[in-house]
C-alpha cells in the first residue's frame, strides 16, 4: 500500500494539472464581446471645457470617461463598496461567492451579491442577465478572460463608461453631469456615495424620482465606506446632511450651430476641439437672449466674434435661443445669406484709398446723380453738397460711395471682397453700383471676415473653429485699412456705451430686414445681426439702433478695456485738405474733364425737352448757379447781355423749336432745347 502512495499522488498532481490545463484552455477560447464602447460624440471648447454632446445611437448618454477623469474619492468607495479585492482576484473572489451563498442559505433569499467589478463589466458588456446559473457562468468565464486579455485598468475605465445610472445615463461621466451639472473629476463625499449607490438599482434610486430611495442606498454605502476606512466619521456625518439631487439637468448644449456645423464636417471625430471660449460663448448666448427680450418673438440674433491676428472664431451665436419657435432658434443666421446694407462701405473707401482717387481729408460732392435710370439717394433724402470723404464714411452716405465705386468698378469691389475670404452671391449673376449698398448677399461670417482682413492690416486672414489656415490675401493697403479704421473709431458710440473709439459700422438693408454692426479693435472683430430669419421687414429696425448697442455690449463681456489700434504706417499721409496734392483735394472723377463744373450756370427754366403753351403770355428764364453777368442767347442770337438777375422775361417768342443757352462770366455754358406751342 505504501508503495501506491506516490503513484496516486502523482496521478492526482497529473489529474489537476489536467484540469488547470483544461480550465485554462476553456477560458483562452472565450469569445469576448466587443470591447470598443459607442460613446457621446462632443465639442469642447479651446480650453476642453464640454460645449455639446450627443447621444449614441440608442439615444443614450454615455460620454466617454477614463480613470484620470474621475475623482479619486469616488474610485475609492467603489472599490470599498463593491469589490475591495479587486487588485487582488483574477477576476472572481471566492471568498465574496461564498459569503454571499452562505448568507442566502441562512436569511433564505440573498442578501449581498458575490459579483466582482470584472463580472458586472462582463454583464454590462453583452446585457447579459444575473438570474440564471447559465448566466452566471458565462459572465464569470468572460471575467475571467478580460482579466486575461485587457488588464485591470482597462476594466475599471469599461465600468466607469457602462455603469447604469437611471434613465438614458449610462457612465459616471454623463450621470455626474445629469445630476450634478458638472465633470467627475472634483466630487463631494456624497456625490460619490450616490454615484456608487446609484447602479445596483438604477430604476429604483434615480433621485429625480425616487429621491427617498436613493437618499437611504447613499446612506447604505457612507457606513460602508467608513467602516472600511475610506472615510471619516466627520466626512461621513457632514455628507448625511446634504440634499439629493431632486432633478435632472440638461447636458451642455453651447454653440449648438457651431457644433452641429463641425461635426458635420468631422463626422468620424468623437471629441472635436474648437477653438471657442465656453464662458464667453454662454455670456455672449444670454446677451443675445437678454437684447431681444421684450421685442417681437419672430426676431432672432446672431453674433459672432474672433480674434483677427490668428483667425480663431471664440465664439459663434446662431440665434436667439436653440429651440423651435416663431424666431427659428434651429437656423444658424452666422451662416445664412442677407443683404449687407451699408457695411461694405469702408472697403470702397480703402479701394479708393489705394487707387489714389481720395484721401480721408478729399472733398467730395454729396449732390443728386444719376447714372442712367439709377439715382441713389441718402438715407434721409437729403444732401450735403462738399463734405470730407472721412465725414462722408462716418455718415453713411450713399451718393458719395456710389460715386466712387463707379470710379473703382463693381467687379473690382466683388473681387476684393472674394480676396478677403467672403463668398458673395450676386443677384443675377453681374454686380451693378447697388453693390455698394448692400445689393449682394453676404453671410455674417463673410461680414466679419472682411473686417478682420481691414483690422489686420488689409491682409485677410481665414477664420476658423477647427484649425488653423495658410495665410491669406492681401485686401487692401496697410495705409488704406489704418485709415478706414481711424476713421470709424471716430464714430459716437450708440446712448450709454463707452466713448472707446471702437471702430465699427452699422448697417440697414432694404427693407429693414436686416440690422448689422461690425466693429473691431487692435485684436478681437466682433458682427452683430438682427431681422427676421424669414427675411420680412422689420419696420423700424436700424443697424445704430438695434445692433449696435449688442456690438458694445458684446465687447465688454469680452474684455474689460479695448486693445488700442495700432500707429499710422509710416507711408501714410497725414495732412489737411489744403496741403494735399492738387488731384486730391476734391474728388472729380474720370469723365470730370467732360462734365460742367458743380457750380456751372443752369437753366433751371424751362426744362430741357419741356413743350410750352405761351398763351400770349412772355417766355420766363430762370438760371442757377453760375458767376453773373449772363448772356442769354435764343436760337444762337444774343438776347439779354450784361444781365445780373437770375430770372428774365423773353416777351414773346416765335413758335416752333427753341435752343435756349446761358453763358456766364466764366465762359461756362448750358442749354437746353424746347418746342413753343
Amino acid at each position: 500500500m505504501k508503495r501506491l502512495w506516490p503513484v496516486l499522488l502523482v496521478a492526482l498532481l497529473l489529474g489537476g494539472a489536467g484540469l488547470r490545463d483544461g480550465f485554462d484552455r476553456w477560458v483562452d477560447r472565450t469569445e469576448l464581446p466587443p470591447l470598443i464602447v459607442d460613446t457621446s460624440a462632443e465639442a469642447r471648447d479651446r480650453n476642453g471645457v464640454l460645449l455639446r454632446a450627443y447621444t449614441v445611437a440608442d439615444g443614450l448618454w454615455r460620454l466617454p470617461v477614463a480613470r484620470g477623469g474621475v475623482d479619486d474619492g469616488y474610485i475609492a468607495m467603489l472599490l470599498a463598496y463593491e469589490d475591495k479585492r479587486f487588485w487582488t482576484h483574477r477576476g472572481i473572489d471566492p471568498r465574496a461567492l461564498a459569503r454571499a451563498g452562505a448568507q442566502a442559505l441562512w436569511n433564505g433569499r440573498i442578501v449581498s451579491g458575490g459579483s466582482t467589478l470584472t463580472m458586472q463589466v462582463a454583464r454590462l458588456l453583452e446585457d447579459g442577465s444575473t438570474g440564471s446559473w447559465a448566466g452566471k457562468l458565462r459572465q464569470m468565464r468572460v471575467a475571467l478572460a478580460l482579466e486575461r486579455r485587457v488588464g485591470k485598468g482597462a476594466i475599471l475605465d469599461l465600468y466607469l463608461q457602462l455603469a447604469p445610472f437611471g434613465g438614458n445615463i449610462e457612465g459616471v461621466r454623463a450621470a455626474s453631469l445629469s445630476y450634478f451639472g458638472k465633470e467627475p473629476g472634483r466630487l463631494t463625499p456624497a456625490e460619490a456615495a450616490l454615484l456608487v449607490a446609484l447602479p445596483q438599482s438604477p430604476e429604483a434610486r434615480r433621485p429625480d424620482r425616487h429621491p427617498q430611495a436613493a437618499e437611504a442606498a447613499r446612506g447604505r454605502v457612507l457606513a460602508r465606506v467608513q467602516q472600511a476606512g475610506v472615510l471619516g466619521a466627520e466626512d461621513v456625518a457632514a455628507a448625511v446632511y446634504d440634499p439629493v439631487p431632486r432633478t435632472r439637468r440638461a447636458f451642455p448644449a453651447l454653440a449648438a450651430h457651431a457644433a452641429d456645423h463641425a461635426r458635420a464636417l468631422l463626422p468620424d471625430r468623437g471629441r472635436i476641439d474648437l477653438t471657442l471660449d465656453a464662458t464667453l460663448q454662454a455670456g455672449l448666448e444670454e446677451l443675445a437672449d437678454l437684447s431681444l427680450r421684450g421685442k417681437s418673438e419672430r426676431l432672432s440674433i446672431a453674433i459672432l466674434v474672433a480674434d483677427h491676428r490668428s483667425g480663431e472664431i471664440l465664439a459663434s451665436v446662431g440665434s436667439r435661443r436653440f429651440a423651435p419657435g416663431r424666431g427659428q432658434g434651429f437656423v444658424d443666421m452666422t451662416s445664412a445669406i442677407r443683404s449687407p446694407g451699408s457695411t461694405l462701405k469702408p472697403l470702397v473707401y480703402a479701394m479708393g484709398f489705394d487707387r489714389g482717387l481720395i484721401h480721408p481729408e478729399t472733398l467730395i460732392n454729396d449732390r443728386p446723380v444719376a447714372f442712367g435710370s439709377y439715382a441713389p439717394q441718402n438715407f434721409d433724402g437729403r444732401f450735403r453738397g462738399e463734405i470730407k470723404v472721412s465725414a462722408a464714411l462716418q455718415e453713411s452716405l450713399n451718393i458719395p460711395v456710389v460715386l466712387l465705386t463707379d470710379e473703382i468698378g463693381p467687379g473690382q469691389l466683388m473681387a476684393a471682397l472674394r480676396r478677403s475670404g467672403a463668398d458673395p452671391v450676386i443677384p443675377g449673376g453681374k454686380p451693378g453700383l447697388a453693390v455698394a449698398l448692400g445689393g449682394v448677399g453676404v453671410t455674417l461670417q463673410d461680414l466679419v471676415q472682411l473686417y478682420a482682413g481691414i483690422a489686420n492690416g488689409g491682409q485677410s486672414v481665414a477664420l476658423h473653429m477647427t484649425g488653423g489656415a495658410d495665410g491669406g490675401e492681401r485686401i487692401v493697403s496697410r495705409s488704406a485699412a489704418w485709415q478706414v479704421g481711424h476713421i470709424l473709431s471716430g464714430l459716437v458710440p450708440p446712448d450709454g456705451a463707452p466713448r472707446n473709439h471702437l471702430a465699427y459700422k452699422t448697417g440697414t438693408s432694404y427693407g429693414h430686414r436686416d440690422a448689422w454692426a461690425v466693429g473691431f479693435d487692435g485684436a478681437h472683430v466682433i458682427g452683430v445681426w438682427i431681422g427676421r430669419p424669414d427675411g420680412t421687414p422689420v419696420p423700424g429696425a436700424f443697424g445704430g439702433d438695434l445692433a449696435a448697442p449688442v456690438l458694445f455690449k458684446a465687447f465688454q463681456r469680452l474684455k474689460p478695456a479695448l486693445d488700442p489700434l495700432p500707429p499710422p504706417p509710416p507711408e501714410t499721409l497725414i495732412v489737411s485738405t489744403a496741403d494735399l496734392p492738387q488731384p486730391l483735394q476734391r474728388f472729380r472723377g474720370r469723365h470730370a474733364v467732360f462734365e460742367a463744373e458743380p457750380d456751372a450756370p443752369k437753366l433751371a427754366f424751362p426744362p430741357d425737352g419741356a413743350r410750352l403753351a405761351l398763351d400770349g403770355g412772355g417766355l420766363v428764364l430762370k438760371l442757377r448757379d453760375g458767376a453773373p453777368p449772363f448772356t442769354v442767347l435764343a436760337n444762337g442770337a444774343p438776347v439779354l447781355t450784361g444781365y445780373h438777375q437770375r430770372q428774365a422775361d423773353l416777351g414773346q417768342v416765335g413758335k416752333g423749336f427753341l435752343r435756349l443757352s446761358v453763358i456766364d462770366a466764366k465762359g461756362r455754358s448750358d442749354r437746353v432745347d424746347l418746342l413753343v406751342e
